[in-house]
């Protein structure tokens, strides 16, 4: 399997930790050297592991933060 790049440019918020260190993070991150996005993962201590994930454009961003503000 061919090695996965990534680069994180911000930590945008940690919405929860687990009991054993995982965090669940929003990060700009870019991966394997392309073009920044928006990424919801979970992330080990000292992010020497994650667990699966999504990524989204900026406009997908802003588009579930509007439906999940219409939703509240």
């Amino acid at each position: 399997m061919a090695e996965i790049k990534y680069d994180i440019i911000e930590t945008i918020a940690v919405i929860s930790e687990s009991p054993k260190g995982w965090t669940k993070e929003l990060n700009l991150i870019s991966w394997n050297g392309r073009e920044p996005k928006y990424d919801l993962r979970d992330w080990a201590p000292n992010k020497e592991k994650m667990g699966k994930g999504i990524t989204l454009t900026k406009d997908e961003l802003l588009n579930l933060k509007a439906t999940l503000a219409e939703w509240e």
